[in-house]
C-alpha cells in the first residue's frame, strides 16, 4: 500500500473513521482536510444494494447540478444537416458524422467530455463502442446523450449536468463540485444528485437501497454519511 503524504495524514486525523456523519457535517470536514495547492474537486461515492449484473437492477441517470460542476466540459456532436448546425449555434465544441468516428478510431483522439448523437448517427457511433464505452463515453438515451434536441442536451451539460451511472462494485461516482463551492453550494449538489439516485432505485432492488455514502476531496480523506440521514427538502 502506497504511504500518504504528510498533509493526507495530517488531514485523516480530523476525521473520525468509525462515524457516520450528517451531511452538513460531512461536508464541512471535506472543505478542511482539503488542503491541496489547487481547487479540489468534491466526489460523492455512492455503494448501493443491487446488483448491476441484471438489466433491471441497472442504476443510470443524469442530472443538471443547482451549481453546477465546476468545469466546463468540451461537447462532441455527432449529427448532420440541420442538427449540425444546431448543435453549433448552440455551443458544441465539435460537430461532424463519419469522419469524427474516423479521427477517433485512426488517431486515437479524445479532446472531448461528453458525446451528443442525434438517433440516425447512432450506426456510425454505434462502432465505437469498444472504444467510447470502457471510457464512460457512449451515448445513451437515459443520460439525454441520444436525442434530437440537441441544443439542450448541449446547455445542459455546460451548464453543469453529470451522468451517473453503477461501476462493477455497485458503486456510484460522481463529482458535486469543487472546494471553492463552499458549503452551502456543495449540499445544494449533494442533495441534488442523492435525489435524483433514489429516485431511480430499480423495482427489482430489495432491503437497503443506499448501502454506503462517502465524500470526499481529491486528494483528501473520505468522509463517511449516514444514509439513513439523508433527507430531502
Amino acid at each position: 500500500m502506497p504511504k500518504r503524504g504528510k498533509i493526507y495524514r495530517e488531514s485523516a486525523k480530523l476525521v473520525d473513521k468509525t462515524t457516520l456523519y450528517e451531511v452538513n457535517e460531512a461536508i464541512d470536514l471535506v472543505l478542511q482536510t482539503a488542503k491541496a495547492k489547487f481547487d479540489e474537486t468534491v466526489e460523492v461515492h455512492i455503494k448501493l444494494g443491487v446488483d448491476g449484473r441484471h438489466a433491471d437492477q441497472q442504476v443510470r441517470g443524469a442530472i443538471v447540478l443547482p451549481h453546477g460542476t465546476g468545469k466546463t466540459k468540451k461537447v462532441l456532436v455527432f449529427a448532420k444537416g440541420d442538427k449540425a448546425k444546431e448543435a453549433e449555434e448552440a455551443g458544441a465544441d465539435y460537430v461532424g458524422a463519419e469522419e469524427m468516428a474516423q479521427k477517433i478510431q485512426t488517431e486515437n483522439w479524445f479532446d472531448f467530455d461528453v458525446v451528443v448523437a442525434t438517433p440516425d448517427m447512432m450506426g456510425v457511433v454505434g462502432r465505437l463502442g469498444r472504444i467510447l464505452g470502457p471510457k464512460g463515453l457512449m451515448p445513451n438515451p437515459k443520460s439525454g446523450t441520444v436525442t434530437m434536441d440537441i441544443a439542450r442536451a448541449i446547455q445542459e451539460i455546460k451548464a453543469g449536468k453529470v451522468e451517473y451511472r453503477l461501476d462493477k462494485t455497485n458503486i456510484i461516482h460522481t463529482p458535486i463540485g469543487k472546494a471553492s463551492f463552499g458549503k452551502e453550494k456543495l449540499v445544494d449538489n449533494f442533495n441534488a444528485l442523492l435525489e435524483a439516485v433514489v429516485k431511480a432505485k430499480p423495482a427489482a432492488a430489495k432491503g437497503q437501497y443506499l448501502r454506503s455514502v462517502t465524500v470526499a476531496s481529491t486528494m483528501g480523506p473520505g468522509v463517511k454519511i449516514n444514509p439513513q440521514k439523508i433527507t430531502f427538502n
